[in-house]
């Protein structure tokens, strides 16, 4: 007799695991199931998706070593601190990394005891539909969900002529396993994955070189950041980034890889012994039997979805990577928890106008909203406030004054239309900008609110200020 549920999730990423938990909160018989067992030691299906196992995580946990790796050997002299024969001891760095993963894949399976969702190992795909229930098949098991959830989240891009092979030719997931720090470091790609890998590797000693594809660097951002960013980035930290770059051949021989490639220069060579290839990511659908069912995709392999994140099948929902927008675990989150409450006969929403989108480099990239360039093509009337960390006195004792933050608000209502942040803790810090846009405030309301002192905080406030022309501080 096959199990019977109100819903069936399938996928345990980000998106998924939050879908079945918030549908189990809501009085839902629940069920998740997932067949990757990334790197677990034994080989079964770990919860948590690319993001926990092979993404967001591991990626902060070695970008949080490098940064203390690289304060030691190189700021601390500043504040009167002689750290002499500082080392890096990379296989502990790594084990560091897979022990938090570990911790926090054991804990949604702590959640989903805790909340009565099943967990189903093996993967979920569409059988048929009949009598109000989707007949699914989950690994060699059949199972009746009167609700489907599709979360089966994306892989990395590949590049043709480009074999990963996680051994010298990375992927993200290779890049999180180096045993040692490479002397030579190539990747291709300049976009979120690829600047934070290459953060990584170059404070632990590696020399770094960045191909991008686009001629701009960090378009989707506002431009005055990008800016600043690529300042930094090539100047400060001597960081080698080729825009406008066309691979030709990718070749390895001796140990070595070799990469030809076209810019604006002409033709160049570049020698590494190791490539991380960052290139973007697609959406997971093979495997699900979309075909056979009638599950429609778009022109670029994701499941076409309603503003709530309904299918054109009935009772069946996707979210997360595996849908339009940006690839970001949050707004999966959100989407898993707007699908959970709909499904539950409730009002959930996800407002995507208010998602942030972070950079985990050093300093860090945070904004939420319009840009100044797309407020100028949709011919939106606005004024700005931007003030610089260098004017803050937390900054100054921290010893990292880099960045900025910039505050557009509409230029007759002065509500809130984009913040952007570049600069310690902007991960952080940009948190307050989306609560205050999700709630419609105004530049004002910031300016009036008061912020602790010292903080970095106080920067926005400081911003918001200049947006009406009185920062007190810059």
């Amino acid at each position: 007799m096959a199990q019977e549920f109100d819903v069936l999730v399938i996928g345990g990423g980000p998106a998924g695991y939050v879908a079945a938990i918030r549908a189990a909160q809501l009085g839902l018989k629940t069920a998740c199931c997932e067949f990757s067992p990334y790197a677990d030691p034994k080989g079964l299906p770990r919860l948590g998706g690319t993001c926990l196992n092979v993404g967001c995580i591991p990626s902060k946990a070695l970008l949080h070593s490098s940064e203390l790796y690289f304060e030691a050997s190189h700021a601390f002299i500043m504040h009167g601190i002689n750290a002499e024969g500082v080392s890096i001891d990379v296989p502990s760095m790594i084990r560091r990394k897979d022990n938090i993963v570990t911790q926090l894949t054991q804990g949604i399976k702590g959640l989903f005891k805790k909340y009565k969702v099943s967990f189903l190992p093996g993967k979920g795909s569409f059988v048929s539909e009949a009598d109000g229930l989707w007949k699914m098949k989950v690994g060699d098991d059949e199972v009746l969900a009167r609700n489907v959830i599709v979360a089966t989240g994306s892989r990395p891009r590949t590049l043709p002529g480009i074999d990963v092979d996680n051994v010298n030719i990375l992927d993200n997931e290779g890049a999180l396993q180096l045993a040692e720090v490479p002397k030579r470091l190539g990747v291709i790609g300049a976009g979120v994955i690829g600047l934070e890998m290459s953060s990584v590797w170059q404070r632990l000693g590696s020399e770094v070189t960045i191909l991008e594809a686009a001629g701009d660097f960090l378009s989707g951002a506002d431009a005055a950041l990008a800016k600043e960013a690529w300042k930094i980035f090539t100047n400060k930290q001597a960081l080698k980034i080729s825009l406008g770059v066309q691979i030709r051949k990718v070749e390895q021989a001796k140990g070595a890889i070799r990469v030809e490639y076209e810019n604006e220069e002409g033709e160049q060579i570049l020698d590494c012994d190791k490539l991380i290839v960052a290139v973007g990511r697609v959406a997971n659908t093979e495997g699900l039997n979309a075909a056979a069912v009638g599950l429609s995709l778009d022109e670029r392999g994701r499941i076409l979805v309603d503003d709530h994140c309904a299918t054109r099948l009935p009772r069946v929902w996707a979210v997360g990577d595996v849908v339009r927008g940006p690839m970001l675990a949050h707004k999966g989150m959100d989407e898993g928890v707007m699908v959970a409450e709909r499904i539950a006969g409730q009002a959930g929403h996800c407002n995507y106008a208010t998602i942030p989108w972070v950079m985990y480099t050093q300093p860090e990239i945070a904004w939420v909203g319009k840009t100044e360039q797309a407020l100028k093509d949709e011919g939106v009337p606005f004024k700005a406030g931007q003030v610089p960390f260098l004017a803050n006195g937390r900054a100054l004792g921290q010893g990292d004054t880099s960045g900025f933050v910039k505050v557009l608000a509409h230029a007759e209502t002065d509500q809130i239309l984009g913040v952007h942040i570049i600069g310690g803790n902007a991960s952080e810090m940009i948190a307050e900008a989306v609560l205050a846009m999700e709630f419609g405030a105004s530049s004002e309301d910031i300016a009036r609110t008061t912020h602790a002192h010292p903080t970095l905080s106080e920067v926005m406030h400081e911003a918001s200020l200049a947006v009406s022309k009185r920062a007190l501080h810059f």
